[in-house]
């Protein structure tokens, strides 16, 4: 296993740039471009790779790693009273709790 087997890595098709890109969220800050879906990919593993090896030499601590990460299932908002207020008002008015109305917009938004 390479250290870059730790990290989430993204290729995604882009209309505003009308190419795919490949990012690497928590590690590197921007990505890499092509055409080729596969090429980007594999451009992407090595600017990983590449990074890793500078977080290294500069002998800083690695970023948390992204890949295989567990989730709970559980997270915290925190919001204005404005909008709890008006979430907890709409998610009575159609007959749910606050969460499986909150959990019900967020699956739609994702």
């Amino acid at each position: 296993m390479k250290p870059g087997d730790n990290y989430l890595k993204i290729v995604q098709w882009s209309e505003e740039d009308n190419c795919y890109v490949g990012t690497c969220p928590g590690l590197i800050r921007g990505g890499v471009h092509g055409d080729d879906e596969a090429a980007v990919y594999r451009e992407l593993c090595v600017a990983v790779e590449e990074a890793i090896e500078l977080y290294q030499a500069d002998k800083k601590p690695l970023p948390p790693a992204t890949a295989n990460k567990t989730y709970s299932g559980r997270f915290v908002l925190r919001v204005d009273k404005e909008l709890h207020q008006a979430l907890a008002i709409r998610a009575l008015s159609e007959g749910e709790s606050l969460n499986s109305y909150c959990q019900k917009i967020l699956k739609r938004a994702a």
